[in-house]
């Protein structure tokens, strides 16, 4: 009796180690980022430890499907379109192909930032911030909280935005970035590098895939309900107050309101990395992604891969302009 009780405690030791070290990865005790956890509650208390997830995010392919010549021509260096409902490939093209992302990278800063908000929620702008042309029209010495930013980043892709959550974050710029990189690891995704938290070129070398775009997406939308929220926004209006001006803020997407059905999710553009967009679709009970990278025409292309999905899972597409 005594060997079969310490058979079975071996047993179960090596189960438990094989099942902490397949979900967990224990950052360094230096890691100013915090990464939250989708495991329950009782099994982090009972590590007391920080963790973060490795490949829950990542997509559990039943079925890869799409050939580029059963639909018209596109432009694009990559797509894929995904099936978050059945796990399912429902298109795709190149989706492990090394392309810049443009200010697809706003995903992650915007997920960064909520996973390190600043606890008195103020953020100053600095004139180190205002670069780029694309911006929400942030002026030095304003005072802004992180839900008006994150407003800022996602609708117009205001790179001032994004500078000021990376900059004035609790780690600053450079950890900021590191923490970008280092939930990428996280996550699963070996082919993704950010080298500032806006997206636009000539600042370090950076790049990711279809792929990549497909987890960080689904992670922030099914993570955080405010990301969730102001992705799917068409229009936001900030009112003055003594730290700030009034803005009236639209979203680039405008698959919102021509495609029934769209709930955001980013724009992207350089001359380097071409035209990007990144989709999320809740119609007839389907979740769907879609990305595409390094298009002539992100929009007209996506409403034409969105379209060949539902069709695929036997779905009429809706009515669209």
């Amino acid at each position: 009796m005594r060997i079969f009780l310490l058979y079975l405690i071996c047993i179960i030791g090596a189960m438990g180690v094989m099942l902490v070290g397949y979900f967990l990865y224990v950052p360094q005790k230096n890691s100013n980022s915090r990464f939250l956890s989708p495991l329950p509650d009782f099994l982090t208390i009972a590590l007391n430890k920080q963790v973060t997830l490795l490949d829950l995010w990542s997509p559990f392919i039943k079925q890869a499907k799409g050939d580029e010549n059963s639909i018209p021509s596109f432009t694009a260096h990559s797509v894929l379109i995904y099936d978050l409902t059945t796990d399912k490939t429902l298109f795709e093209y190149q989706p492990q192909l090394h392309l810049p992302m443009a200010s697809l990278t706003k995903i992650m800063t915007a997920t960064i930032s909520l996973e390190n908000k600043r606890p008195d929620d103020r953020y100053v702008v600095s004139s180190q911030n205002l670069v780029g042309e694309d911006s929400m029209g942030l002026s030095t010495g304003e005072v802004m909280d992180e839900t008006d930013l994150l407003y800022g980043l996602m609708l117009p892709s205001g790179n001032d935005a994004a500078e000021v959550l990376a900059t004035d974050s609790p780690f600053g710029r450079t950890g900021f970035i590191k923490a970008m990189n280092d939930k990428a690891r996280a996550l699963g995704l070996t082919d993704t590098v950010f080298s500032n938290p806006s997206g636009l070129q000539g600042d370090g070398t950076q790049y990711t895939t279809a792929l990549d775009l497909l987890v960080m997406t689904r992670y922030a939308m099914d993570t955080y309900p405010l990301f969730a929220k102001v992705v799917s926004t068409y229009e936001y209006d900030i009112p003055q107050t003594e730290d700030h001006k009034a803005y009236q803020l639209f979203n680039e997407t405008n698959l919102l309101t021509s495609y029934p059905g769209v709930k955001g999710v980013k724009t992207g553009y350089t001359p380097e990395a071409g035209l990007c967009l990144v989709t999320y679709l809740d119609y007839k009970g389907h979740r769907i992604i879609g990305i595409i990278l390094d298009s002539e025409d992100r929009r007209e292309e996506m409403k034409m891969f969105l379209d060949y999905s539902l069709k695929e899972i036997g779905i009429t597409p809706p009515t669209h302009q």
